[in-house]
């Protein structure tokens, strides 16, 4: 095929295998699954995920999630089966069955998608699933989450890397342009399904892409990877782990750092404990930020009013024994979390982009 002047290059083999070093190691032979929804990006990256796989005596495995959201949907899932399986990349359709929302569909779809595609993992023993986000798709996300008040870690965008108890999710084309995924479709001569849901302006990502551009352009800045890893080391550093599931805080650990570490230590606490699937409101984390940096207005037990945050209660009590100030961060109403319970609260690995990590082969 021949590209006119200041067209997009297609990605080449080499480049998707740079993009895959920072995750390693891989087992050997590496076996990954690649959520496909039949679309230019999920497929163009079920297409490199299995190449780069085949050289290494490995596979990939398409996972097709069928939402039933629309009457061609499942017929389309299907053909998506067929192209891949003619492609010589086996799959499977993933159907998301029983009744449907009214209201937030988009949100509850993307929670049944995830669902069904950790649990084929999980049944199939694949422990890495990539998905196709790329460059575009963070820079939406985080204008997104501006727009609607996210604190540090959501303006930071989608992390390239995710540790879930049984699952590690891969975005290896975060910094990759949707131009040049269409590149490397049309030098293969491979189609894809075009969602129309896609366009529907009902939905925030689809006003957000047809609205003007002027000043709304996001800007991710800093070195996340280093951050993580400082976020981790402090975690490890200032938080305890109790019984019931709860965690406490050094009081004068967290006064130690400054107010944005500070925040991302907080927002991963709370939402894990909490269960949420979102980081706080940028508001709230900032005040409730301040509370914990200035131990201030107790009384002679150490107590402090307490107060909430993403469904956590936190409370400045004097830890048993040595009788240090903590900050106890607890479900409300007693509540024990189910579904982080026997993860890690912050692995050190969870943003590893640039970085070889192997917490997955302990």
């Amino acid at each position: 095929m021949r590209l006119s002047a200041g067209a997009a290059l297609p990605l080449s083999a080499r480049e998707f295998a740079e993009l895959m070093s920072p995750f390693e190691p891989f087992e050997r032979p590496p076996v990954v699954a690649v959520a496909l929804s039949g679309g230019r990006d999920s497929t163009c990256l079920a297409l490199l995920a299995h190449e780069w796989a085949v050289v290494r005596g490995g596979a990939a495995f398409a996972l097709i999630v069928d939402h039933g959201l629309r009457a061609e949907a499942a017929a389309e899932a299907d053909a998506t089966h067929r192209r891949m399986e003619s492609l010589g990349i086996a799959g499977e359709v993933l159907r998301w069955v029983g009744a449907k929302p009214a209201q937030g569909i988009q949100e509850a779809a993307r929670v049944a998608r995830y669902a069904l595609l950790s649990e084929a993992c999980v049944r199939r023993g694949i422990l890495h699933l990539l998905v196709a986000h790329h460059a575009a798709d963070q820079a939406e996300t985080v204008v997104m989450r501006h727009e609607r008040g996210s604190g540090p870690d959501g303006l930071a965008g989608m992390a390239a890397l995710v540790e879930h108890r049984d699952v590690r999710l891969l975005r290896p084309l975060l910094g990759v342009a949707r131009e040049r995924l269409t590149a490397t479709l049309e030098a293969r001569g491979v189609g894809w399904v075009e969602d129309p849901s896609n366009a529907d302006l009902r939905f925030a990502r689809s006003r957000l892409r047809a609205a003007p551009r002027q000043g709304r352009t996001p800007v991710v800045t800093g070195d996340r990877g280093e951050t993580e890893r400082r976020l981790a080391e402090t975690a490890v550093a200032i938080l305890a782990f109790t019984p019931d599931g709860s965690v406490s805080v050094d009081c004068e650990g967290v006064a130690r750092l400054d107010t944005a570490l500070a925040g991302r230590l907080l927002s991963r606490v709370v939402q894990a404990v909490g269960t949420r699937d979102h980081p706080p409101r940028r508001e709230r984390l900032e005040r409730a930020v301040a509370r914990l940096s200035r131990v201030e207005g107790r009384g002679r037990t150490g107590k402090s009013r307490d107060f909430t945050l993403s469904g956590c209660r936190l409370m400045l009590r004097k830890a048993p024994g040595d009788g240090r100030l903590c900050w106890i961060v607890r479900c409300e109403n007693g509540r024990k979390s189910g579904k982080n319970r026997g993860q890690p609260l912050i692995p050190a690995a969870f943003f590893a982009c640039g970085t070889p990590v192997g917490t997955h082969l302990d």
